[in-house]
């Protein structure tokens, strides 16, 4: 498969906000990303930014920003994404401190997983846990 060399990640959900910043802002303080770019409009929206978590990453935009990627996601739902952490209850606990929203607390799941469930300031779904499948190279 092309452009999975160099210990790239293949696979980037792509989340677009009405408040990129401060999704971003929670994303990083809250939930543990970092943030790998920043790249504005002249305005001040999020034109593209990365975030890394692990070996995967995130990327975000402002809604409203034009682009045809924007205006084929105007209408669309939210997003759950699944982000493997070491420390379920660490994560969830500094979520907790920043205020996230947490729809479940970590759960042992019947497949293996320790996770938990939160909804970010624009309603996404995010899920922490330990799961991570073995994938075929």
């Amino acid at each position: 498969m092309a452009g999975t060399g160099a210990g790239r990640p293949s696979l980037y959900p792509t989340l677009l906000y009405t408040d990129a910043k401060a999704a971003i802002r929670q994303l990083t303080e809250g939930l543990g990303f970092t943030e790998l770019s920043l790249y504005e409009t002249e305005d001040g929206k999020v034109m593209h930014a990365e975030l890394v978590q692990g070996n995967g990453a995130v990327m975000i935009g402002s809604k409203g920003r034009g682009g045809r990627f924007d205006t084929l996601m105007k209408d669309a739902g939210p997003t759950g994404v699944y982000v493997v952490v070491d420390d379920v209850d660490a994560h969830h606990q500094r979520a907790v401190e920043h205020g996230v929203e947490i729809l479940m607390p970590p759960t042992d799941q019947d497949y293996g997983s320790r996770d938990y469930l939160a909804r970010d300031v624009e309603g996404n779904i995010w899920s922490f846990g330990t799961y991570a499948p073995e994938v075929g190279v």
